[in-house]
């Protein structure tokens, strides 16, 4: 069971976005993943599915472990303390 709750801000503290704060789109507990806001972007190919709708590249954000990331409140209070 996770801490963490959709609409929570969190801190990314491993990995290409560390120190990143972002804001939590929505868990995956199944995987124990996060969806962060504009963090961990990556690019996917969508085909077209009518005329309306055209495919192309997309940027999404993709999930990250949550062993990756923590709450800003215990961050901030864990940065105070040093």
């Amino acid at each position: 069971m996770s801490k963490i709750k959709a609409g929570d801000e969190v801190v990314v503290i491993a990995g290409n976005e560390r120190g990143t704060r972002a804001k939590v789109l929505q868990v995956i507990s199944s995987k124990d993943r996060v969806l962060l806001e504009g963090v961990n972007k990556r690019k996917h190919h969508e085909k077209p599915r009518s005329e309306s709708e055209p495919g192309g590249i997309i940027e999404r954000e993709a999930p990250i472990h949550l062993s990756n990331v923590m709450l800003a409140s215990r961050y901030d209070s864990k940065v105070a303390n040093k």
